[in-house]
């Protein structure tokens, strides 16, 4: 048997003025990193995306976003850099 770790981890991330909570989960995919991250918008609205490792960093690869997540992707790249770092 082999022993996969889960990474999994939540990080608070300022977006348009406001702390929101970003949820990462890094999925198991032999061909690709990717992250599932989910977000909650104003209204309480669960909002679901992909981030996937490309060469030059971590991208959004989703469809249409808010602009608030879009704008933060940097941020966001950062954030899975500096988690991963502990793993």
């Amino acid at each position: 048997m082999q022993f996969v770790k889960m990474v999994q981890f939540t990080r608070l991330v300022k977006a348009e003025g406001r702390l929101r909570e970003f949820n990462f989960r890094k999925l198991k995919r032999p061909d690709e990193e990717l992250f599932s991250v989910d977000v909650c918008n104003e209204r309480g609205d669960r909002i679901l995306f992909n981030m996937q490792k490309q060469e030059n960093g971590w991208k959004i690869r989703s469809g249409e976003l808010p602009k608030w997540i879009v704008l933060n992707e940097k941020k966001l790249h950062d954030v899975i850099e500096d988690e991963l770092q502990n793993w």
